[in-house]
């Protein structure tokens, strides 16, 4: 935990220095118990904006190759992050995450799976709807409004907690799921664009 405050320190100095930061919505987010955070992806600088601009630390998942990397196999799993393997269903990734939620943390997820080449909201993936529905824990819409542009304006916007009550009960498809987080962050983007 030592290591992760120390790395959120130096990475919010210098996002802080390159971008003018805006935090919407921080008023939203739950103090305590498992959140899911749903946000657009429009650049690989996402996850650490989301990780300095989030009240509590978050868990990424992140592509297994990453973890293979010399320098990065030691950073990642010291700043929260669980290898996940790309373009297949990996249960282990899964067992991981639902774990981190039950025991009350954060997991930041980007449903989309991928960064957005246009910058347009894309089709989510089911995993974000599978963790909504397989866990208890909030489900919190999140926007990414950029573009990552020096000295520019990014707005990181946090919206309130979708009800997912009904939607646990109604036995919907994790694509479903899926497709209502995804609603939600594209209004959250409409909502607080210029």
């Amino acid at each position: 935990m030592k290591f992760y405050i120390f790395a959120r320190t130096v990475v919010k100095g210098i996002l802080k220095v390159l971008y003018r930061v805006e935090i919407k919505g921080i008023e939203h987010f739950p103090k305590s118990g498992g959140v899911l955070l749903c946000s657009n992806h429009i650049s690989n600088l996402d996850p650490p904006m989301v990780g300095i601009t989030c009240p509590r630390p978050v868990s990424f998942m992140a592509k297994e190759e990453l973890f293979k990397a010399p320098v990065l196999k030691w950073v990642l799993p010291h700043v929260r992050a669980f290898p996940v393997k790309r373009g297949m269903s990996d249960r282990g990734a899964l067992r991981t995450g639902l774990k981190v939620l039950k025991e009350g943390h954060v997991i930041g997820l980007f449903p989309e799976g991928t960064r957005s080449k246009t910058g347009e909201v894309g089709k989510g993936l089911a995993g974000a709807g599978f963790f909504a529905l397989r866990s208890e824990a909030a489900v919190l819409p999140c926007a990414i409004i950029g573009p990552y542009k020096p000295f520019g304006k990014i707005t990181v916007v946090y919206g309130p907690p979708i009800d997912f009550e009904e939607i646990r009960r109604g036995k919907r498809s994790a694509e479903e799921a899926t497709e209502v987080i995804m609603s939600h962050i594209k209004k959250l983007i409409n909502d607080n664009k210029g």
